[in-house]
């Protein structure tokens, strides 16, 4: 193996062997401890902690990396206290998640630091994410993040890199290419004689590296990152290099040929750059003794600070209050000035206003900025905000979602547009995966709004017209808005761009230009999980969200003999539970008329906490009127049958005759 120190001094030099061998030794500690028995599970950076160290040290403690498994060589370079890496593996408190995640999968503002979620190919978004807030701030800081041969075969991968192509993103997306995807090598992985070569197809500046010469990489990150503090671009980064041990210890290496490991053995990143600084005088056998007899005190030392922590005590308030960010809700009334104006110009009104209220509030989607986007709600825009602020996205829903993360641990909030809320699917990992468990795991916001164009009744068939809000309440961590009038729409989403939490955000598409209203002008605020009394009667209690408050207000004002409270739930999450509970307790009938299909749908669990709630209050069965179990269809006789509109008032007069 050729080093060159080029410009480095000696103090230098020594300084990275001392980077690069103590994660090593940590290593080798844990490999004792699991075979004790008293560590469970271990993913080891044996063989590639060149790649770790190299870039760190490389780089300013100020600029993010986004590690995997096997990164140790980061967390130690970061100088992370080994007793909180120790806790963190062991389930401590002292950890970075009280318990609720293992090894790397978390992250620390403290040392920027941003850990991976199993998914793999989502905190490449999050890089890209990360690397936008950088470049509006115009810091000229630079973002690393990591992930291994088998990841990019994601489509997140792919979505990522094109991202950071099209928006020129000072990222440096590093590719540890270390043979094996677990047991699947990498001629069963891509048929491209390098990865490097997919830079080309997004016309991305890439190289291949030598991973186990430490000297090489820290000098091409020192160069690299030099260039794109003038000049930010992305740049791809392969790295090749060798898996020592199982892809985690239980997975063995029997799957790969000894001459293999024999060949990668005699390129040990540690052995070859200690050899190298003896051989040139820069190091002595006595000051490389010293060197690691001092690590091995510290990590000895720090395991018997982890060896005294008490275990952790399940508290179920603890545990239930980390789930969201806290929230400090501020109510801002307006002054009496109104309009009356349609549900799209409520939420575009939001928008603009919330875009003149935060300056670090960026809006993307697709088609969003020029053209307006796909309902002209953001028409406008770019004329008054600028491009940096409303951007365009190609089409990649989910690592745009993941940027959108980024953009909210770096500083900034984001909105998400979909241009149809079917279109979530391809976002849905990033959704339900991260935005939704980041605090609870280590307790950072994800302060990111996904607004969600929905709903039936436009004939646009099984891909333009789902409403999914039933995806999204099942997830703990996220928030899911869905007004039904203009004023409501204006000051949900001021309050869910305010909100720290992630947010889903839905608006019926055919309520757009359908419904007007009387909506203040200036800005203001509504609470979340406070449902609207829209009617008030004592004959049956009807509960319904979007669409289906018209249909119900259509089918009361058809019979004026029918005395109902009409609950408009506004916040399906969080949920006016107080409110539902007062009403079929005066009323003692409920019927829930929702638009999505019935099975598993917000209706099963609010019926089912009524009955578990108020089942003394009630003269009659809870009643659920829904859509159809099918896909919704095209034609419009079709769509008619599917959507509850039509059998809701026979059901109600069912119900008030039970």
């Amino acid at each position: 193996m050729n080093f060159e120190r080029k410009e480095l001094s000696n103090s230098q030099l020594v300084d990275l062997y001392k980077k690069i061998l103590k994660p090593r030794l940590v290593e080798e500690k844990m490999l004792i401890l699991i075979r004790q028995g008293k560590i469970s599970k271990w993913f080891s950076g044996i063989g590639q902690e060149a790649i770790s160290v190299g870039i760190t040290a490389a780089l300013d403690s100020d600029e993010y990396i986004l590690p995997m498994h096997r990164n140790l060589g980061v967390f130690t370079t970061r100088e992370i206290p080994l007793h909180r890496l120790f806790s963190q593996w062991q389930g401590k408190r002292n950890g970075f998640t009280k318990g609720r995640d293992r090894s790397f999968h978390f992250g620390t503002q403290e040392y920027n630091i941003i850990g991976m979620i199993s998914h793999l190919g989502p905190q490449l978004g999050i890089a890209d994410g990360i690397a936008l807030a950088n470049k509006l701030k115009n810091n000229g800081k630079v973002t690393a993040v990591f992930t291994g041969e088998g990841a990019t075969s994601e489509g997140d991968f792919h979505e990522a890199l094109n991202i950071a192509a099209v928006w020129e993103l000072p990222v440096l997306f590093v590719i540890e290419n270390n043979g094996y995807g677990l047991s699947t090598p990498t001629n069963e992985q891509y048929r491209c004689e390098n990865l490097a070569d997919k830079g080309a197809g997004y016309g991305m500046e890439s190289h291949i590296v030598d991973g186990n010469n430490i000297l090489d990489v820290y000098h091409l990150i020192t160069s690299l990152k030099a260039s794109m503090e003038h000049n930010p671009r992305p740049v791809l980064l392969e790295f090749k290099t060798f898996r020592m041990r199982g892809h985690e210890e239980a997975s063995g290496t029997k799957y790969v040929p000894q001459e293999l490991m024999d060949l990668w053995a005699a390129k040990d990143p540690v052995e070859n750059f200690k050899n190298y600084l003896m051989t040139t005088s820069v190091l002595n056998e006595e000051e490389e003794d010293r060197i690691r007899t001092e690590i091995k005190l510290e990590i000895d030392t720090d395991w018997a600070k982890v060896k005294e922590e008490p275990e952790i005590i399940a508290t179920l308030d603890e545990e239930l209050n980390d789930v969201y960010k806290s929230f400090d809700y501020k109510e801002v009334t307006p002054n009496s000035e109104t309009e009356n104006i349609r549900l799209i110009d409520a939420i575009s009104s939001s928008l603009r206003q919330s875009m003149e209220h935060h300056d670090n509030l960026v809006i993307m989607g697709q088609d969003i900025a020029e053209y307006g986007g796909a309902f002209k709600i953001t028409d406008g825009f770019v004329s008054q905000f600028g491009k940096e602020r409303v951007r365009n996205t190609p089409i990649c829903e989910s690592a745009v979602v993941a940027a959108a993360n980024g953009l909210s641990i770096n500083g900034f909030k984001a909105v998400v547009e979909m241009q149809f809320a079917d279109f979530v699917s391809t976002g849905f990992n990033p959704i339900v995966n991260l935005l939704a468990k980041q605090h609870y795991r280590w307790q950072e916001k994800s302060d990111v709004v996904v607004r969600m164009p929905c709903g039936g009744g436009t004939q646009a068939g099984p891909f333009h017209s789902q409403t999914n809000e039933a995806w999204f309440t099942k997830t703990p961590g996220l928030k899911v808005v869905y007004p039904a009038f203009p004023y409501d729409a204006k000051g949900l989403l001021n309050t869910a761009i305010n909100d720290p939490n992630p947010v889903l955000f839905f608006e019926h598409k055919q309520l757009y230009r359908s419904v007007y209203q009387e909506v203040p002008k200036e800005y203001y605020t509504l609470p979340f999980g406070k449902a609207a009394l829209l009617r008030e009667g004592n004959d049956v209690t009807i509960i319904s969200f979007g669409a289906g408050v018209h249909w119900a207000l259509e089918t009361l004002d058809k019979n004026p003999d029918i005395h109902a409270d009409l609950l408009d739930l506004r916040t399906l999450q969080p949920m006016d539970w107080e409110s539902i509970y007062n009403s079929v307790k005066k009323t003692n009938r409920v019927i829930i008329l929702q638009e999505d299909t019935l099975f598993g749908a917000v209706a099963s669990d609010i019926s089912a906490m009524i009955m578990e709630q108020c089942f003394e209050f009630l003269d009659a069965p809870v009643k659920r009127v829904a859509s159809i179990e099918s896909a919704i269809p095209f034609m419009k006789s079709l769509e008619d049958q599917f959507l509850p509109k039509n059998r809701f008032e026979n059901e109600l007069k069912a119900l008030l005759t039970y």
